[in-house]
């Protein structure tokens, strides 16, 4: 199952709507579950955990510097599904590379404005 989150952010049309239309010309014929709101990397995340729960595995699927944020967010979030995440298919040589330490640290400046908890440690 796909959970494509991602409102209408560069356009009219929701990313997730964009992502599903491409998933569906790739191919993939099986279910997805769509969240056409969410407007940063937190709400993804936030939006996405009812539609999640379930999941015996969670692969967060993006460009490298958007995956790990989501999969840190869903660490501080939720632990317990975030114990469930699996390696996911995301780096592409060369992409973005010399935007990577830009948003890299544009992304410590976010966390550290989010509320600290206590992580997880897997046993």
């Amino acid at each position: 199952m796909l959970v494509l989150c991602g409102g209408p952010v560069a356009g009219a049309v929701p990313e997730a709507d964009l992502m599903e239309r491409y998933a569906r010309k790739l191919g993939y014929a099986g279910p997805i579950l769509l969240d056409r709101e969410s407007r940063s990397t937190l709400q993804n995340i936030e939006h996405a955990i009812p539609l999640i729960e379930h999941a015996d595995s969670i692969a967060i699927v993006s460009n490298p510097l958007h995956a790990l944020k989501g999969r840190i967010l869903l660490w501080k979030m939720r632990p317990d599904l975030a114990a469930r995440l699996v390696r996911g298919s995301d780096y592409r040589f060369g992409e973005m590379s010399l935007l990577k330490p830009i948003a890299a640290a544009a992304g410590i400046v976010h966390f550290r404005a989010f509320p600290r908890r206590p992580m997880c440690t897997l046993a």
